[in-house]
């Protein structure tokens, strides 16, 4: 082994990008072994081609804030493990990505979030009203994705009864071709549906330019000085990561959360008792999940980290997956702890300038679920394993049979 190979790489390399590993939930073993042996890791041959694995805790904290050396930006393949030239607003750099997220923090902001939560109560209340008792059903189906499918309709200004649209949109866009279980099979299939997407969007534009402005996504972009000059490819793959990051983080949170409570029945118990400790919980549940599973970031310069040469030009992926599971930062990682001290360190929403821009929303939905459940008489046993969905990107959970019972 040559000394060029020595600085790449102290194992053999190991490909965590592979999306079996998280359809088939086998991802931990390989982590903890990056974690402990080989913190900075070069992958040299992937589908999406080489790139660096980060995998503990700090290190990602310390790349996700500095986007100076690490850079989000299209023009240098954007986010995602698989280049993406598009411009939209997680894939760019200050001063550009500064200015555009600005314009959008409005909807979530702390005003704003207080009109949403008389709404989100009544949303939740009467979604679990109508949950069968004693009876098997899809809690995905039933609770995570009516609730987020509502938030996204009321998001995006859509029509509420129409909101199972916006769910297909972004599962389409997301989707896998390589997933037995996608619902499309090739990228033309893929551009037909975002077509229907951006047509939609386009004429919501340009309908909300001639209305008063509101404080929903699609009003506040349009009425925005900064996105004035958009083009329209860059409005429309803008509103395509707004939708896919609305839809996947509450509602695969909102589906992990039930499945953490029946690994550890006795922390919703301790739940009930203590019910001041719903928002530590929530912070527990996001970390517990982490919803989306990496972020990609490209160095703009030669650096070295833990021995490791990452030359420009090189992807990093942060594994954020590995990192709320890093247990010199989390004790006993792998278990839900309601309690936990320092459940809101985890790093599941990101860090630095691109930190998850609807992270208070989120936030919000599950605490309101979290305080209607805990209010009522109920209790919920999960009848089989989650089923998730083949992507290395969004820890997508797909299907959850539950029973409901009198507590």
């Amino acid at each position: 082994m040559s000394d060029h190979t020595n600085m790449r790489s102290a194992i053999p390399s190991i490909d965590v990008s592979r999306p079996e590993l998280y359809r088939d939930d086998a991802w931990r073993p390989l982590f903890a072994r990056l974690r402990a042996e080989d913190p900075v890791h070069y992958c040299e041959d992937s589908r999406f081609g080489p790139y660096w694995s980060i995998s503990r805790y700090e290190d990602i904290y310390a790349i996700d804030a500095d986007p100076g050396r690490f850079s989000s930006s299209y023009q240098r393949g954007g986010v995602t493990l698989d280049d993406n030239p598009n411009p939209t607003m997680i894939t760019m750099d200050a001063p550009e990505h500064t200015a555009k997220r600005k314009a959008v923090t409005p909807v979530v902001a702390p005003k704003n979030l207080l009109r949403f939560e008389a709404l989100i109560r009544d949303r939740v209340r009467s979604v679990l009203d109508n949950l069968p008792l004693d009876e098997e059903f899809n809690w995905v189906e039933r609770v995570s994705i009516e609730l987020t499918s509502m938030m996204l309709a009321t998001l995006f200004g859509h029509d509420i009864e129409d909101r199972h649209r916006l769910v297909n949109w972004s599962d389409v866009i997301a989707a896998d071709l390589d997933d037995p279980d996608s619902p499309i099979r090739t990228e033309e299939q893929r551009m037909v549906v975002v077509g229907e997407f951006h047509a939609m969007v386009n004429e919501a534009v340009a309908r909300a330019r001639l209305e008063e402005p509101r404080f929903d996504v699609v009003s506040l972009l349009a009425h925005s000085d900064v996105f004035a000059d958009a083009s329209p490819l860059e409005m429309t793959t803008t509103f395509s990561v707004l939708l896919v990051g609305g839809n996947d983080t509450t509602r695969n949170t909102m589906s992990g959360s039930i499945w953490g409570f029946s690994q550890s029945p006795e922390q919703f118990r301790l739940l009930r008792e203590r019910p001041n400790l719903v928002g530590n919980a929530v912070a527990e549940m996001i970390r517990f999940q982490t919803p989306v599973i990496t972020m990609r970031r490209t160095a703009t310069e030669d650096i070295e980290l833990h021995g490791r040469k990452i030359r420009e030009g090189e992807k990093v992926m942060m594994w954020y997956i590995s990192g709320n599971r890093d247990e010199s930062v989390f004790e006993d990682p792998d278990r839900l702890r309601v309690d936990r001290e320092n459940a809101r360190q985890h790093i599941a929403f990101g860090m630095g300038p691109h930190r998850c821009l609807g992270s208070r929303l989120a936030e919000l939905q599950l605490r309101i679920l979290w305080e209607e459940i805990v209010a009522r008489d109920v209790a919920f046993d999960v009848l089989a394993p989650p089923t998730y969905a083949y992507s290395a990107f969004v820890r997508t959970i797909t299907a959850m049979p539950v029973r409901m019972r009198r507590n």
